[in-house]
This record gives structure tokens, sequence and C-alpha cells, in this order.
């Protein structure tokens, strides 16, 4: 697969928006709250003799700051117009079948494109796509714009250019999950071969894969 360099555009700052279709978050670490036990919430030691906090919104958001993960683009097609939205919730979940997993938040733009489409589009995302990364999860951006390299492709599902690879894949699944969907989907179509190291997100920023 060749990798065609994206025409150089200018964004704002990438800010997580929770109202965006995308699952990065940018929770911020904060103080124990108020009644935080110490020790596990039964009343046994944490680790290193620290304050354990009782489960929370909060707590989640300040442990998965701590958790690289790799980026993600999910794109589909909805009435004729191509959808997408940035994902650090990508996981392989089966090699046979081929089935990997996402989520997305019920409220998001992107939503009725995930909900009511047969395939979609999976791409992992370069370091040298941040600016991309940060276009697909920032709510009311022209994410299919005159800056975002794309074309159809099988079962008419956009495809990105540039990226380290893509995958088309069928939905077999959509499990609620709060107000989020577990989207379960098999790879029908693919190409690994993209050229370049991956970009990971890590404490609400986007990051380069460091040796």
């Amino acid at each position: 697969m060749t990798a065609p360099t994206l025409p150089t555009a200018s964004y704002a700052p990438f800010t997580p928006d929770a109202s965006t279709a995308s699952d990065v978050t940018g929770g911020t670490d904060r103080a124990a709250p108020a009644g935080a036990l110490d020790g596990s919430p039964d009343g046994s030691p944490g680790p290193r003799g620290g304050t354990a906090r009782p489960g929370s919104p909060e707590l989640l958001r300040s442990v998965f700051r701590r958790h690289a993960a790799g980026v993600a683009v999910i794109t589909a097609e909805s009435g004729g117009r191509p959808a997408g939205f940035t994902a650090t919730s990508l996981n392989s979940v089966s090699a046979e079948p081929p089935l990997l997993s996402f989520t997305t938040g019920t409220g998001s733009s992107s939503w009725p494109a995930v909900r009511d489409c047969e395939y979609l589009g999976v791409h992992i995302l370069g370091e040298h796509q941040q600016e991309l990364a940060g276009l697909f999860a920032r709510s009311g951006a022209d994410r299919f714009g005159p800056g975002t390299g794309w074309a159809a492709g099988p079962h008419g599902v956009p495809l990105l250019d540039g990226v380290l690879a893509w995958l088309v894949c069928r939905v077999v699944a959509r499990v609620p999950a709060g107000e989020h969907r577990v989207i379960i989907a098999e790879a029908v179509a693919g190409d690994p071969e993209g050229e370049g190291r991956p970009l990971l997100y890590h404490q609400g920023r986007f990051n380069a894969l460091r040796d």
C-alpha cells in the first residue's frame, strides 16, 4: 500500500471534548474525594500503602490517563456522506473469526452512521497524523474537508490516505454499555503495509512512540 502524504493544513490545538464522537477522554487527575478510604474499599491496604479511592467516573478517567493507547479513526457511510471519529478503545477480540471491538457514545454526531451501517472502516494512525487525529476528535469539525485525503473503498466505506493500516469490517453486534455501545465487527478486507510508526494517546495528549 502506498502512503500518500496528507495535504498540509493548519488546525487549532486539540482539546478533548466529551460531546464528540471520540472515546478520547480528557479527564484530569484529581485529589482523593472526601471520604476516600485508606487501603482498599474493603479495608485492606492498597499498593505501597497508598490511598484507595471509591469507584467513580473521575477514578476511571484518572487511571486511564496513565494508560497509553493506540489511536484509530473509525469511518462509515451515512446517507451518501462520510462520517468518522477518533477512537482509542480499539481491541482485537478474536483471530478466528477475525473480530475487533471499539466503543462509541450514543450521543455523538457519528453514532447514527455507526448505528445504521453494515460495514465500517478502521484506520491505525501514524505519528505523522496527529493533526488528523485531532480533527476527527473535534466536535463540529469538517472531518472530510479539503485537508483530508480519502476515497471510497470496499462496500463504499470511506478510507483515509496515509495510515499505517486499515480494515473494512462488517458489524456483527452493537452491545449496550452505559451511554455507549461496544461495536464488534469482523474484518473482511484490509491492508497492513503502510509506512511509519504508530501514534499514541497518553495523559490527554497525542504522542509519538519512543524506544
